[in-house]
């Protein structure tokens, strides 16, 4: 059964007191009685609002509940919002095999839907590619339906210890508003650092430091988008994963550089789900 323990952790809320009553109360509580006892807490955390009481309610339904149809997955995210949206990125992210997308927005995907998509996106893979400092990864979620990677080196976009948008930077996301976005993809944003120890500060520190600034880096290229006309609706999350997520060895000084990155994920939106459903998708 589904239990509020991993519900927390998959959305990574930061309402750790309650964490620790969950995971002391109700470690073993049947699932009508974990929806029952979250539904008393609704008017003590926070005085959380209606919408935001469906919103975690529909996530617990997930982790784990396998003989729920994706439709109706689908439909509980759907009317939850952004919690859900953001543990959904959160997962595509990390690699997450469980995560899809459809289910995420509340869109059911149909077949042909996901070939049109998946068109697209490769579109927008080629086109992502021609842009300078960057790479473009076609990728899948759970279900195989397309979204694409695309990996910014941070030598391009800022200088050292730096969050402040170079002038190629600026050309480079210009050019990937232009060439490459549309107004039916989302975006979610992740910063990242190597592991090198700043000078004159412990090892502890440096790691902070790091976290810090992939944070203020993935920031300033979400900043810089919604300043150059691009909807703050279309991206989704925005977060720094400081020296964590390395792709490949910090031995080096040519590895380094790979895990300085900034990585910005095209998604299918809710429009572009229902409109390749629709049949319409171009």
């Amino acid at each position: 059964m589904c239990k509020i323990k991993h519900f927390l952790i998959s959305i990574q809320l930061s309402l750790h007191y309650w964490q620790k009553y969950f995971e002391g109360n109700v470690k073993n509580i049947k699932f009508a009685n974990q929806i029952h006892l979250f539904i008393n807490l609704k008017h003590v955390i926070m005085k959380v609002s209606k919408i935001s009481v469906l919103a975690l309610c529909g996530l617990l339904l997930l982790p784990g509940c396998a003989s729920m149809s994706n439709t109706a997955k689908g439909g509980l995210i759907g009317g939850g919002g952004g919690a859900a949206v953001g543990a959904l990125i959160g997962a595509l992210i990390n690699n997450g095999k469980g995560a899809a997308i459809g289910a995420g927005i509340g869109a059911a995907v149909g077949t042909g839907a996901g070939v049109l998509i998946g068109n697209k996106m490769d579109k927008a893979k080629k086109a992502a590619e021609a842009i300078q400092g960057a790479e473009a990864e076609m990728m899948t979620d759970a279900q195989g339906l397309s979204y694409v990677k695309v990996t910014f080196d941070s030598g391009i976009l800022f200088t050292s210890g730096k969050s402040n948008l170079t002038t190629t930077a600026k050309s480079s996301l210009n050019t990937f508003m232009t060439n490459v976005l549309t107004y039916d993809m989302d975006l979610a944003i992740v910063g990242h650092t190597d592991n090198d120890p700043w000078k004159g500060y412990t090892a502890a520190q440096s790691v902070a430091k790091n976290q810090v600034l992939s944070e203020q880096r993935a920031q300033s290229v979400s900043t810089y988008l919604i300043n150059s006309g691009v909807s703050s609706s279309q991206i989704k999350y925005v977060v720094g994963k400081g020296q964590e997520m390395p792709v490949a060895s910090n031995a080096t000084a040519a590895g380094k550089a790979e895990n300085r990155r900034v990585e910005v994920y095209i998604l299918p939106s809710q429009q572009m789900i229902e409109s390749a459903n629709a049949g319409t998708l171009k």
